[in-house]
């Protein structure tokens, strides 16, 4: 079974080569399961739990965070206002992730810049444009994804985004039904999904006795900024704004 990983959310030490080559295969978008990744982001906007998310702990401040996040954001916002046009954005090699699903945040991914993630931290290159929708269908810039290998180390996070400053994420320990089995996205148990990120479960054993396929992880290692919010707290916990609640 081939799953998308997100190659999701400054000088990056790389990951020993052999951890990152079988990712580097699998980028943002190349999603056997359609299915999984559009319920993950259809989900975007709701609670999620700690069973179906792993979270970087909140770091004590450290020298110098405050003012790398700083300067991090300074050259978001210099470097990816003109996407503030998505048409710019297109032109530029962002793609619509999962296009025709409703979202509560629309990513728009580039592949190239998803690829490159692995090997260096561009603040200028994201893996994906984030974007909401307007009262008129109109799509709004709001911040950019990050993303690093499933496997990375939280200093090799931390010297990418400050874990005192932000939380990088992935989805993990999800029951989906078996591949070519559609309308079973559909069952519930005790009014809960059965299957996905809104599931009870989160064991290989619960979800065989469904008739399900365990997926220990679905995405990467991801972090969510939203750069062109006003107030800091928005910026730098755009995960949980998109996600869940704290």
């Amino acid at each position: 079974m081939r799953l998308p990983s997100v190659v999701a959310c400054c000088c990056a030490v790389l990951l020993p080569r052999a951890s990152r080559a079988q990712d580097v295969a699998r980028p943002l978008g190349d999603a056997a399961d359609t299915n999984a990744a559009a319920a993950v982001m259809r989900d975007m906007s709701q609670p999620v739990g700690d069973l179906h998310r792993r979270m970087t702990p909140l770091r004590a401040p450290q020298p110098g965070d405050s003012a790398r996040a700083a300067e991090l954001l300074v050259a978001i916002r210099a470097r990816v206002a003109r996407y503030r046009d998505v048409r710019v954005a297109v032109a530029d090699g962002y793609r619509p992730f999962l296009r025709g699903v409703k979202q509560a945040v629309y990513h728009y991914t580039n592949r190239r810049n998803a690829l490159a993630e692995r090997f260096r931290f561009d603040p200028a290159a994201p893996t994906s444009l984030l974007y909401r929708q307007d009262s008129t269908g109109g799509l709004v810039l709001i911040g950019v994804m990050y993303s690093e290998a499933p496997g990375a180390t939280p200093e090799e996070l931390d010297r990418r985004v400050p874990l005192s400053i932000a939380r990088w994420h992935q989805h993990v320990n999800l029951c989906l039904p078996p591949l070519g089995t559609p309308a079973r996205w559909r069952d519930s148990s005790g009014g809960r999904p059965v299957f996905g990120p809104r599931s009870p479960i989160g064991t290989p054993d619960a979800c065989a006795a469904v008739g399900g396929r365990f997926v220990p992880r679905l995405f990467g290692w991801m972090v969510h900024i939203d750069a062109f919010a006003d107030d800091s707290a928005a910026v730098w916990g755009g995960h949980e704004m998109h996600e869940h609640t704290r």
